[in-house]
């Protein structure tokens, strides 16, 4: 019987590939390109700033400001660096003005400048010295320069777990800074805002990592007096120069969603977009909205959100709904060498991307990097845009669609959920609901389509699938899977539903006999192509390898713990940190993973160690 099952298998995917042999990938519209870096620099990057000139600066961890010549590599490949400035500590921001260098060190806004021009940095000026208490997690980013020329700058949060007051003042905050020195604290809530930026309306956008309090990453849009929902610096509300007053003893601790807890605490803000975890990113970073005009993708005005854990870029839509913004996000670039921290565009409409991995774990092998990403001028079949509807949602895309495989009901797969609001590290999804649709209308030029649901959740994060979706040359999507938040549902005319509006059901024969066969098997075991599938599947390949280390441990090392498979399953469904002390990032609960899919992954690396020493004995004999 299983032999039967994997030759059905093989025919499918077989008749999969004849009918889509030339399958696009991100590498045949963006382009990865690697700028070389002297063997003896340790560009661990913080900062990247864009200079007018044509020459690049860069930050490291290590404290130094570095000048490189030939960035874009006109000329040559060859890349040409100068070392500016050193002796500061840990610059995670950085941005060049009038001739001048501003950088965020961990406890300092600096100006850095060269007054002799003989190419090296001879004055360093403090313009604002912050409070650190010396906790390794108290980072700061920054400065970002608003068009007044003031500059704003975040301050990470103490690694101290739960509670209020996390060491040091304004932790936690987003604060604004005038050229001569003066704070303004902003808004609150932030646990690790590494990357922020300033939209063309003057809208200020933070992203957020996992952890207490943050059941994923998001973005979130922050006003003056906003509350972005960890509590951890909330003992600075109590300020007289606040812009808001509020206390840890206000906040609900008891695991209902963010927005149950918004509706008792009025500054609360919720974010725009959800980055679903280990799915869309691990460790959300820096923040970037396409306004080169067309240069650097076929997606002007949209946002571009880089992720350190899984070194990748992705792409996210937003749109304001009676005054709140929200939208979706959805891949755009994976593959880059380290864990993206930075992200600024180039004079030519390309995208730097500066790396680091010491100590944060990331897919990127190396342990920093600098690259550049160039779109080719082609646009992908992609979905372009989705947009909230009074009854569901209007995707648009970037080609003409195939008005069959839209209107098929097989071609989508829809669903809702969202996460817990609690102290602990992380969340599992929760409440989720698969979505029925009840009516599919295509637009007269076949880029739009309007998707009638059963129901529609506010508040709640919409997964989108469309994986039969094709344009009409028969292409699928370059990438199928989008998530859009739904914090406002807009009012307007509803679809009237009739026989033109209804989806094409048809019977999928070959997936149900897929299924019986399935279900007749006796045993969990599984081989390395079903449980690759299955880690795929449940997105467990975007923190952990079969041999290397990545985020999380290789599945041969958990192997040889000698956990039970019901002891893994107990793990999955309820990390234990203590359990793997040299590993920075927590694994969060992933309970919506069905019992039965683990048990399988479970009994394959349980087998792993065996398989090893068996391959050994061969090898050897």
């Amino acid at each position: 019987m299983k032999h039967t099952v994997s030759i059905l298998l093989l025919f499918i995917s077989s008749l999969a590939w004849a009918q889509n042999p030339g399958a696009k990938t991100e590498k045949d519209f963006y382009e990865i390109k690697t700028l070389p870096i002297p063997q003896d620099i340790y560009l661990e990057i913080g900062g990247i700033a864009t200079m007018p000139d044509g020459r690049l600066g860069v930050s490291t961890r290590r404290g130094e400001i570095w000048i490189i010549d030939n960035p874009y590599q006109k000329e040559s490949h060859q890349t040409y660096y100068r070392r500016f400035a050193s002796g500061m500590h840990e610059i995670l921001g950085l941005a060049y003005k009038d001739g001048a260098f501003y950088c965020s060190q961990r406890g300092e806004l600096t100006k850095v400048t060269d007054t002799d021009r003989d190419g090296v940095a001879d004055r360093y000026e403090p313009i604002y010295q912050f409070q650190l208490s010396g906790n390794y997690h108290e980072y700061t980013y920054g400065p970002v320069f608003d068009k007044n020329g003031d500059m704003w700058v975040t301050l990470n949060l103490a690694w101290v777990g739960f509670g209020e007051g996390k060491f040091s003042k304004w932790r936690g905050w987003l604060v604004k800074i005038s050229p001569d020195g003066k704070l303004e604290p902003f808004a609150a809530g932030l646990r690790s805002p590494a990357g922020y930026s300033i939209n063309l309306d003057g809208d200020i956008f933070y992203g957020e990592n996992q952890g207490d309090w943050v059941g994923s990453g998001r973005v979130t849009h922050l006003a003056k007096g906003d509350f972005a929902g960890n509590p951890g610096g909330l003992k600075w509300a109590k300020e007289p120069n606040s812009p808001f007053k509020l206390s840890l003893e206000e906040i609900p601790d008891n695991g209902s969603p963010m927005f149950e807890a918004a509706k008792k605490v009025k500054n609360l803000k919720l974010p725009a977009v959800w980055f679903p975890h280990a799915i869309m990113g691990i460790s959300t970073s820096d923040i970037l909205q396409d306004t080169t005009g067309g240069k650097f993708s076929p997606f002007p005005g949209q946002y571009f959100v880089s992720d350190q854990g899984q070194s990748k870029v992705m792409r996210m839509g937003l749109e304001k709904v009676n005054g709140v913004y929200q939208g979706f996000c959805i891949n755009y670039r994976e593959g880059f060498q380290s864990g993206i921290l930075r992200e600024r565009f180039g004079l030519d409409g390309s995208m730097f991307v500066g790396m680091t991995s010491r100590g944060w774990g990331s897919t990127g092998k190396d342990d920093f990097g600098l690259q550049r990403l160039v779109w080719n001028g082609i646009t992908p079949f992609e979905i372009n845009m989705i947009e909230a509807r009074t009854d569901g949602f209007e995707i648009s895309f970037t080609q003409a669609i195939d008005v069959n495989s839209v209107k098929k009901a097989a071609s989508y797969a829809l669903r809702s959920y969202i996460y817990k609001y609690h102290h602990q590290y992380g969340s599992p999804i929760v409440d989720v609901k698969d979505l029925a649709i009840k009516g599919i209308v295509v637009s007269a030029d076949k880029k739009k389509v309007r998707i009638v649901l059963d129901q529609i959740r506010q508040y709640f994060i919409h997964e989108f699938k469309l994986t039969g979706v094709k344009n009409e040359a028969g292409e699928l999507l370059l990438h199928e899977t989008a998530y859009y938040t739904l914090n406002q549902i807009p009012s307007g005319d509803k679809v009237v539903l009739n026989a033109s509006t209804n989806p094409i059901v048809e019977k999928v024969v070959i997936e149900k006999k897929v299924s019986q066969l399935e279900k007749t098997k006796t045993t969990t075991l599984i081989s390395d192509n079903e449980a690759m599938a299955l880690l795929k599947k449940h997105t467990c390949v975007a923190c952990h390898a079969r041999e290397e280390k990545l985020i999380g441990p290789s599945f041969t090392d958990i192997s040889k713990r000698k956990y039970s498979d019901k002891q893994i399953l107990a793990l999955v469904y309820k990390p234990n940190p203590k359990n793997w002390p040299d590993f920075a990032t927590e694994m969060a609960p992933m309970s919506h993973v069905p019992a039965r899919d683990v048990l399988k992954i479970a009994s394959w690396i349980n087998g792993l160690t065996q398989k090893k020493a068996n391959d050994a004995l061969i090898n050897r004999d």
